[in-house]
C-alpha cells in the first residue's frame, strides 16, 4: 500500500480531462484554471505542484474503503458456498445461488458507469457499502427450519444485494487510479493499476480464510465481523471524500454513451468475458465441491478448503502486483500491448489443460492406493499455482489495458462497460460450472471436475482469440460505429 502511495505522489500529473478537475479542487484555496477545447477544465502547470497531496488524500481513502469492502466480499462468498455446502446443496444449485450476484453485476456495471460520471464516486461508493451491509444483514434470517427451495430464493435475493454492492463499489477503485495519473505516464499507470488491484486480490483471499476460520466459530459470528467491516468502511468514504470526484457534465450522461465504446474498449471487453469464464468454470463451485468430497473428492475440512482458496486469491494478488516490475519490464513487455496481451492469454491455457489432464489419470482414481493421496494434492497445488501465476499476468495486463484505452471524459463509463463483461464472464462460468460438475460428476465426481477444465481451456482460447482484435497506436481510442 505504502508503495503504491508513493507512486501516486511522485509522479502525478494533470491529466486533462473532466475528472480531474473535480479531483484536484480544494475547498479553501481555488487553482488557477485553463480550459481546453474540449470544454474540460484543468489546474495550470504552476498550480499543480499545490494539488498534489488533495489527489493523493481521495485515493488513499477509496483505496481503504475498497480493500475493507473486499474481505467482506471474499468471506461472505466462503461462507455461503461451505454453509450451503453442510445443508447438502448441489453443485449447479449453489451455481443458481450464485447466479443472480453475477447477473446484478451485469447490470450494475452498466449503471454504475451514468452514476459515477454524473453524482460522483462518493455516492456510488457509499450506496454501494450500505447494499453490502443489507445482503449481510438478511443472511442472519437463513435457519436450519427452511426448506432448501425457500433457502435457495432468499440467499440468492441477498447474494444479488451483495452483488450490485460489490460493482458499486469497485468503480471507485479502478477509475481513481487514472484521476491521479498524467496521461503521459503510462508506466506508473500501469504499476498503479496493477498495485491497487493486487492488492485488492490479496485482501480478498484474506477475506476467504476470515470466512472459513470464522464460520468454525459461529455462522452468525462471522457475519456481525463483516458487517463490522462495511460500517468502517462507510465512515471513511462519508467523511472523507467530495460530492464531486470523478462527476462531469449531467448533458454528457447517457445510457446511449454508455454502450458507445471505442473499438479497442469493446473487443477488451468480450475477451474479458472469457478470460474470468475460464476461472470460474472450476474455481468458485467445482473446486471447493472436489476438495470437500469425501468419497469422489480429497475429503478436507472446510478450514482446509477455505485456506486452498485465500491461498490462491492471496498469492494470485501479490503476483498481480508484482507483474510491472518482475514480470513484464525484465522482459522489456512493459507496458504491454496488443501483442503481449495475446502471448500472454495464450500461455495461459497451459493451466487448465495440465489440470484437467491430472484429474483424468488414474491417480485420481477413487478406486487407488491411498498412496496417492499425496500426489492428488501436490498435482492440484502446483496446476493452482500455475494458472494463478498466468492468470495474475493476464488481469493485470487487462486491468492497465481497459484503463489506457478509456476516453478521459467518459472514464467511469468506460470502465464501467469493461467491468459488465467482467461479471458476465463470471455469470456465465459459474452457471456453466455447476451445470458440467453436476451433469458429469454425478455418479464420479472426478469426470465432473475435469470436464470444468476442458472447457476452461476452451475459454482461455477465444479469449485470446477477440484480443487479435486488438489495435495498438492512435486508433486506440477510435469510436466503434
Amino acid at each position: 500500500m505504502k508503495r503504491i502511495f508513493q507512486l501516486t505522489r511522485k509522479e502525478m500529473g494533470t491529466p486533462a480531462d473532466d475528472d480531474s478537475s473535480a479531483l484536484r479542487k480544494d475547498d479553501d484555496e481555488e487553482a488557477q484554471m485553463t480550459t481546453t477545447s474540449d470544454g474540460a477544465q484543468t489546474p495550470t502547470p504552476s498550480s499543480s505542484k499545490k494539488l498534489t497531496s488533495h489527489a493523493l488524500f481521495p485515493f488513499a481513502i477509496i483505496s481503504i474503503s475498497y480493500i475493507l469492502f473486499t474481505i467482506t466480499d471474499g468471506a461472505v462468498r466462503m461462507v455461503v458456498v461451505l454453509h450451503a455446502y453442510s445443508k447438502s446443496f448441489t453443485a449447479m444449485e449453489l451455481a443458481i445461488v450464485f447466479s443472480l450476484y453475477e447477473l446484478m453485476g451485469v447490470l450494475t456495471n452498466l449503471i454504475a458507469g451514468i452514476m459515477g460520471a454524473r453524482w460522483g464516486i462518493r455516492m456510488t461508493l457509499l450506496i454501494g457499502l450500505a447494499l453490502q451491509i443489507g445482503g449481510l444483514g438478511m443472511l442472519f434470517a437463513w435457519t436450519d427450519e427452511w426448506s432448501k427451495t425457500k433457502a435457495m430464493v432468499y440467499v440468492t435475493a441477498a447474494q444479488a444485494l451483495c452483488g450490485i454492492a460489490k460493482d458499486l463499489t469497485k468503480l471507485g477503485g479502478k477509475t481513481v487510479t487514472k484521476l491521479v495519473t498524467p496521461d503521459e505516464k503510462q508506466n506508473r499507470l500501469f504499476v498503479l493499476v496493477s498495485g491497487l488491484t493486487g492488492l485488492k486480490n490479496s485482501f480478498k483471499g484474506v477475506g476467504y480464510f476470515l470466512g472459513a476460520w470464522l464460520l468454525t466459530i459461529s455462522y452468525e459470528t462471522s457475519l456481525i465481523v463483516m458487517i463490522a467491516l462495511i460500517a468502517i468502511a462507510f465512515s471513511f468514504g462519508f467523511f472523507g471524500l467530495r460530492k464531486d470526484l470523478g462527476r462531469v457534465g449531467k448533458e454528457n450522461v447517457t445510457l446511449k454513451k454508455a454502450l458507445t465504446q471505442n473499438r479497442n474498449t469493446k473487443y477488451l471487453s468480450l475477451s474479458r468475458v472469457f478470460l474470468f469464464g475460464s476461472r470460474d468454470l472450476w474455481f468458485e463451485i467445482p473446486l471447493p465441491y472436489f476438495l470437500r468430497d469425501s468419497v469422489g473428492g480429497v475429503g478436507w475440512p472446510r478450514s482446509a478448503v477455505g485456506a486452498m482458496l485465500a491461498g490462491y486469491i492471496i498469492v494470485y494478488g501479490q503476483l498481480q502486483s508484482w507483474t510491472p516490475q518482475m514480470v513484464l519490464k525484465p522482459l522489456k513487455q512493459s507496458p504491454p500491448n496488443k501483442r503481449v496481451a495475446v502471448l500472454w492469454n495464450i500461455l495461459l491455457v497451459l493451466g487448465p489443460f495440465f489440470l484437467g489432464g491430472c484429474i483424468s489419470t488414474d491417480v485420481f482414481d477413487t478406486n487407488s492406493s491411498e498412496n496417492y493421496e499425496n500426489v492428488q494434492i501436490v498435482l492440484v497445488v502446483l496446476g493452482i499455482a500455475l494458472f494463478a501465476f498466468l492468470f495474475a499476468v493476464n488481469s493485470a495486463i487487462h486491468s492497465y489495458l481497459v484503463v489506457k484505452y478509456a476516453e478521459g471524459n467518459k472514464l467511469s463509463m468506460s470502465v464501467g462497460y469493461y467491468y459488465m463483461a467482467n461479471a458476465f464472464g463470471r455469470l456465465f462460468g459459474t452457471i456453466l460450472s455447476g451445470a458440467i460438475y453436476t451433469a458429469f460428476g454425478g455418479d464420479d465426481v472426478k469426470t465432473g471436475f475435469a470436464v470444468c477444465f476442458w472447457a476452461s481451456s476452451a475459454s482461455v482460447l477465444l479469449s485470446a482469440y477477440f484480443e487479435m482484435f486488438l489495435e495498438d497506436g492512435e486508433m486506440a481510442t477510435t469510436p466503434a460505429v
